[in-house]
């Protein structure tokens, strides 16, 4: 799964979002590229795609949806 990201500007702002989605259960791997502003997601059940972008959010970055 591949996210846009606003406000992804940092070392600080990558960290804190790969250790929040790090904590979902099904969760595997977890590409973070400031740069770009994207951030790539590898999971199984019983993650979802809405807890990941729910996690997102909560760290507070927002999902750009084009």
């Amino acid at each position: 799964m591949l996210c846009n990201v606003s406000g992804l500007k940092n070392k600080e702002g990558k960290t804190q979002i790969k250790n929040a989605l790090d904590k979902i259960e099904g969760v595997h791997e977890v590409g973070v590229n400031a740069a770009t502003g994207t951030v790539t997601v590898g999971y199984n059940e019983p993650a979802t795609e809405i807890d990941i972008k729910n996690c997102i959010e909560r760290t507070g970055f927002k999902i750009v949806y084009e």
